[in-house]
C-alpha cells in the first residue's frame, strides 16, 4: 500500500537522511494532499492507494488543479519536489521499475526578490524594544538574527553550550544537521551579555528540559519560531515602520548589507550557510543600486 511506503519513506528521511521534523512535517503533508487528490481521482479510499496509480499524467493533472486553486508556483514546486524524493525511493526500494514522473517539468517560479530592511529600518527595529526583562530578551534575540544572519529556526535552536561570548561567535545546526560557526559583534554581544545578566534569570524555570535553551519565553520554556514572528511584529509596529516584514527579512538583510559594504559572494554564502552559491546569488540583484550609485558619484565621466 502506497500509504505503508510513505510511512516508510518518511523513517527513511528521519533515520538515514537526518531530516529535520520541519522537513518531515512538509513532506508528509504534501504527500497526504496528494494523496487525498489520487484517491478522489480512483475512487478509493487513501488505505488502498497503490504505487504504479501515480502517472506522469496524473501528477500534471495535479499540478494543474493546485495551479487554478492559487497555490504560488513556489509552493507547487515545493510540493513536486516532496512527490519526487518520494517516487525516486520507490525506484530503489524496487516497488517501481521506472520513475513515471521523471519527465514532468517543475513550474517556471516567478523572479521576486526577498524583501529586506534598509540599514535605517533596522537602526529603527533594534532600537525599538524597551528595558525591561522582555525587551531586552527581545533587543538581543533581534541584535543576534541581524549580526548573523542565521535562520529562526536556527536560532531557536541554540543551546547556551552553543555559544562562546568572549569569541564572539556561535555554533549553529542548519539544515540537514550541518553545523557552521557564525559570529556576533560587540552590538549583539552587549546585548547578549545583558540579557544573560539581567533577563534571562528571571525567566529561567526549574525544568531541566529547557534550562539549556539560550532565549526563553514567559514560561521559560525555549522560544518557538511563531513566538519570534510575534516578537518581530511586536517591536515593527513600535518602530512604526510602514511594510510588515517576516523574521527571514532580517536575515535577507544581513546578506545584502554585506554585499553592499563590499563582501565576498563566496563568503557570504559561507556565513548564511547555503550549499549553492546560486542560492547566494540573488542577494546580488538587491544590490544593483548601491553600485549604480557609486558608479554615479565616482566616474569621472559621470
Amino acid at each position: 500500500m502506497l500509504t505503508i511506503q510513505a510511512e516508510k519513506y518518511l523513517e527513511h528521511l528521519k533515520i538515514e537522511k537526518s531530516a529535520s521534523k520541519l522537513t518531515i512535517s512538509g513532506y508528509k503533508t504534501d504527500l497526504k494532499q496528494f494523496f487525498e487528490f489520487l484517491a478522489d481521482k480512483k475512487s478509493i479510499k487513501i488505505n488502498q492507494l497503490l504505487a504504479d496509480m501515480i502517472t506522469h499524467q496524473l501528477v500534471r493533472e495535479y499540478l494543474a488543479l493546485l495551479l487554478g486553486a492559487g497555490y504560488k508556483r513556489s509552493s507547487i514546486a515545493r510540493k513536486l519536489a516532496s512527490l519526487r524524493s518520494f517516487v525516486k525511493y520507490l525506484c530503489r526500494e524496487g516497488i517501481l521499475s521506472a520513475n513515471p514522473i521523471a519527465a514532468v517539468s517543475t513550474p517556471k517560479q516567478d523572479k521576486r526578490l526577498p524583501k529586506f530592511f534598509y540599514p535605517d529600518e533596522i537602526q529603527m527595529l533594534l532600537e525599538a524594544p524597551d528595558n525591561s526583562y522582555l525587551g531586552i530578551r527581545d533587543k538581543a534575540i533581534l541584535e543576534t538574527l541581524y549580526a548573523t544572519g542565521i535562520r529562526v529556526s536556527e536560532l531557536v535552536s541554540i543551546d547556551l553550550r552553543d555559544i562562546e561570548i568572549e569569541e564572539e561567535i556561535i555554533k549553529v545546526c542548519g539544515k540537514g544537521s550541518k553545523e557552521r560557526i557564525v559570529f556576533i559583534g560587540r552590538m549583539a554581544k552587549s546585548s547578549l551579555q545583558d540579557y544573560l545578566k539581567k533577563s534571562r534569570p528571571f525567566l529561567i524555570k526549574q525544568d531541566k528540559e529547557h534550562n539549556n535553551a539560550l532565549f526563553l519565553n514567559k514560561n521559560g520554556t525555549r522560544l518557538s519560531d511563531r513566538s519570534i514572528r510575534n516578537i518581530l511584529n511586536k517591536h515593527v509596529n513600535t518602530a512604526a515602520l510602514t511594510q510588515s516584514f517576516s523574521p527571514h527579512a532580517i536575515r535577507h538583510s544581513f546578506a545584502t548589507h554585506l554585499l553592499n559594504n563590499g563582501a565576498d559572494l563566496r563568503v557570504v554564502q559561507e556565513l548564511l550557510g547555503h550549499v549553492k552559491l546560486s542560492t547566494t546569488q540573488v542577494y546580488t540583484h538587491l544590490t544593483k543600486e548601491n553600485i549604480k550609485t557609486i558608479h554615479t558619484n565616482t566616474h569621472p565621466r559621470r
